[in-house]
């Protein structure tokens, strides 16, 4: 039902955000006498900002064409190189990249947004590594036929991508993903893998959320385990490939992101209303490209969500010594060789400061000089992994990072 009005919802939406469209382009029509004076300009930018806010939105493309680096302009190459039901592995390249660059696989949080939200991250880090991410799908896109997903497959699906790109890769995990990513290495730790990582970078990541608890931890720790699966789960619609799904829908997790920073979110449109209005086309696009990319969202199967609300933010099960992956403990003094780099923002208020580096403290056997902690500054969540202080402050240091460990793994002996 929920699901099903939502989709009434977006298709009047849709209808409104087309004729408010139509109706900004005739006002600010330089052939029509109302462009220039009076409320004309006015009225255009309002329907322009609210034709933006109310169009619909697919997936987005990652469009990163070219890079530059050492002084050359190089094309980029994307290209799917695992074909998964719930999750293609893309692989980015260009022809300047030496023979022995190091490979890098970056796990795409799975929380509601396209890995796309990562075209930042993705678009730096090509420039010294031979770069693949999780471009998760959407799950009301992925038919009933191909069963379920929970956080065992998501750990499944991030060893298999790494035996796929071979022995000494390096991983990274924006958010969210922090703690299956942790989780698989320290499997493979474990079970001594050719192709357990070389490093695990986490940046921003729930690893223990009883380090400094933000408003997120609390709505989640709020409610018992039942209100979420009687509230806000739902099954996708029929005319869905993914027809008869439980899923948490991406709408939902927007709103309450938006919820989280409602005045920020509100100044940003006045502010691209105001552009619109003086006229400077540049100021407006940049905030519609942001809220292009932020308003795109997808939906979570209902187990995997479920899961992680349980075992990440209620019961916090991996820093407890109680993640259960297939039946089997994790043991996160497995992690012997895996060297661990932990990122904070400062103004995270999403993953607070020491959730993350809570991942250097649980791998107890893995010496000091693979472990590494780096609190950004004055850096907010989404300024982990992209804009000027990622590319400028944070990338070199990761960077530095896998140089430092890019040699082939050392063999643990027991």
């Amino acid at each position: 039902m929920l699901y099903n009005a939502y989709e009434l919802q977006r298709t009047m939406l849709s209808g409104a955000a087309a004729w408010a469209s139509v109706g900004a382009e005739l006002l600010a029509n330089p052939a029509l006498p109302m462009g220039y004076f009076g409320f004309g300009p006015v009225m255009a930018s309002a329907l322009d900002v609210f034709a933006h806010a109310a169009a619909p939105r697919g997936k987005p493309a990652f469009d990163i064409e070219d890079v530059t680096t050492g002084g050359q302009t190089w094309p980029v190459t994307e290209s799917i190189v695992l074909h998964r039901p719930f999750g293609n592995l893309l692989r980015f390249d260009h022809p300047g990249l030496p023979k022995d660059a190091p490979k890098l696989l970056i796990v795409a949080p799975m929380s509601g947004h396209f890995a796309t939200l990562l075209r930042g991250t993705v678009a730096r880090m090509v420039e010294s590594c031979e770069v693949y991410i999780t471009d998760w799908a959407d799950a009301k896109m992925v038919p009933a036929a191909a069963g379920h997903f929970d956080l065992d497959d998501y750990i499944d699906y991030l060893i298999g991508f790494l035996e796929h790109i071979g022995p000494g890769t390096h991983m990274l995990a924006v958010c969210q993903p922090s703690v299956p990513a942790f989780a698989a290495a320290a499997i493979m730790g474990k079970q001594e893998h050719p192709c357990r990582p070389a490093t695990l970078t986490m940046m921003g990541g729930p690893v223990d959320t009883r380090e400094a608890p933000t408003s997120v931890n609390d709505v989640a720790m709020d409610q018992p385990l039942s209100w979420f699966e009687n509230n806000v789960i739902a099954t996708v619609p029929l005319a869905y490939p993914g027809a008869g799904r439980r899923v948490y829908p991406g709408f939902l997790q927007l709103a309450g992101f938006m919820a989280m920073n409602l005045g920020s979110h509100m100044m940003s449109h006045y502010g691209m209303f105001k552009h619109l209005v003086e006229g400077d086309g540049e100021g407006a696009a940049s905030t519609k490209a942001f809220y292009d990319e932020y308003r795109s969202v997808c939906d979570m199967t209902a187990d995997y969500y479920l899961q992680t609300i349980e075992h990440v933010f209620q019961k916090h099960s991996l820093p407890k010594g109680e993640f259960v992956h297939r039946g089997e403990r994790i043991d996160p003094s497995a992690i012997r060789d895996t060297a661990l780099l932990a990122v904070e923002g400062e103004r995270d208020d999403i993953s607070g400061i020491g959730q993350t580096r809570a991942a250097l403290t649980l791998a107890t056997h893995l010496s000091e000089s693979r472990k590494k902690y780096l609190l950004a500054e004055n850096v907010g969540h989404y300024g982990i992994f992209n804009g000027s202080k990622w590319r400028t402050r944070i990338a070199p240091v990761l960077e530095d990072w896998i140089h430092q460990h890019s040699r082939k793994p050392l063999k643990v002996v027991a």
